[in-house]
């Protein structure tokens, strides 16, 4: 008998008529001989209508009551859901985030899990019931109810996983899968049978909306099978595993993007030890998150430094960059907020050559410029005009021949 967690996202248990739908899938995986944990989202919306009452009574609500006001939203999925299982002759037993005993630190709305007494979900386990705990949530040592944040019923599901040992994590969702790139871009992109964590954390990183980074870091950390499943239509999804449990690894998994971002340059800043902490540092201080980073040296003893940030945050630090540059004698300060981040992603960057230059030399057949450059050991990123996006994605993707499957190394060599 095998151990599953089943997580189902808002979509999933939208309305009754879906939450009907998850007790015959979450049934069938019992009456299959397998013990089932259910981890639940709120019901599709839930969760921003909590939101919307606290801003109405409250334009700065306590963190501390928010956390209690968001938390009943998974109470009502898990409930409706127990009910809807006992009705089809399943037996179920709801726990919330404290009674499923996940004990989290005191950062309320972000709250990071620190541990996990399985006890209760054992003993309810032993007795043939389906354990039904709601995502998103835990309680602090003193017992105050906190909330992990947005897209925190994955992590819920993952760290239950691994603290019961579960044999795989079924993540279950409005999609089938990881696909090699986003459909609505790519209409023939091609749902992955197979992905590692490592790639996966990278898609994840680049705009890839699946899966929580979170949660794969902390399957990853785990070594948790992780498999992304449809709440709506029948299929073996894709599993997220270690790269040395596939047996051969694609060059390419697949072509991410992401159009939120903007690039800001200042020009002629002297070119001195400690320039770059000085023009990034109130950067940073702002609590804005710089992406990639371009320095160039030129001779007259200036230096330009170009990087990225998203794109709601250009306007803020626009304006600091020009306050901190005047003080450092910097030349210029130039912007531009009409810029996306095309990336190839596939471990198998680690041992093949070759596969820059292909990219490059597509994107120049399109006439596509690259503006920037960054590269990590699977991961290769370019920045380029925004209107260029689309055509970017698909050629690269066609290039790579994801639609057709796997590429391996013979496909850099043609």
């Amino acid at each position: 008998m095998a151990l599953i967690v089943q997580k189902y996202g808002g979509t999933s248990v939208g309305d009754l008529e879906r939450i009907e739908r998850v007790a015959d899938r979450v049934k069938a995986t019992r009456d299959a001989g397998n013990d089932v944990v259910v981890v639940l989202s709120a019901m599709g919306g839930e969760t921003d209508r909590l939101l919307e009452l606290a801003r109405q009574v409250s334009d700065r609500p306590a963190r501390r009551e928010l956390d209690v006001l968001l938390a009943t939203g998974e109470q009502v999925s898990i409930a409706l859901l127990c009910m809807s299982l006992a009705r089809k002759g399943c037996a179920a037993r709801s726990f919330t985030g404290g009674q499923a005993r996940i004990r989290t630190d005191t950062s309320h709305t972000k709250a990071r899990i620190q541990g996990i007494d399985v006890d209760a979900l054992r003993s309810a386990l032993g007795e043939s019931q389906v354990a039904v705990v709601a995502g998103f949530q835990g309680v602090d040592e003193a017992g105050n109810i906190t909330t992990l944040g947005r897209g925190g019923s994955d992590t819920t599901a993952v760290a239950l996983a691994a603290a019961l040992e579960a044999e795989e994590c079924q993540i279950y969702t409005d999609v089938d899968g990881v696909y090699t790139s986003d459909p609505r871009v790519v209409p023939d992109a091609r749902r992955l049978e197979t992905i590692t964590f490592e790639e996966m954390l990278e898609l994840a990183s680049l705009g890839a909306r699946v899966l929580q980074i979170r949660a794969v870091e902390f399957a990853s950390k785990y070594k948790v099978k992780l498999r992304v499943l449809s709440s709506f239509e029948e299929g073996e999804g894709t599993l997220i595993t270690s790269e040395d449990a596939t047996m051969e690894q694609p060059l390419i998994s697949g072509v991410a993007y992401n159009q939120d971002e903007a690039k800001l340059t200042v020009k002629g800043v002297p070119d001195r030890p400690g320039i770059a902490a000085a023009l990034l540092g109130p950067i940073a201080e702002a609590n804005i998150d710089v992406d990639m980073i371009v320095q160039n040296v030129s001779e007259d003893a200036t230096t330009d430094v170009t990087f990225t940030v998203h794109r709601s945050d250009y306007e803020a630090a626009f304006e600091l960059l020009q306050r901190h540059a005047r003080d450092m004698n910097a030349r210029e300060v130039t912007g531009d907020d009409r810029i996306a981040k095309i990336s190839l992603v596939g471990v198998g960057m680690r041992s093949h050559a070759g596969i820059a230059s292909r990219m490059f030399a597509t994107l120049a057949a399109e006439s596509i410029n690259i503006q920037m450059i960054s590269t990590s050991e699977i991961k290769i990123s370019v920045v380029v005009d925004e209107k260029y996006l689309e055509l970017g994605v698909r050629a690269l993707h066609a290039a790579f021949g994801l639609s057709e499957g796997p590429v391996l190394d013979e496909a850099i060599k043609s």
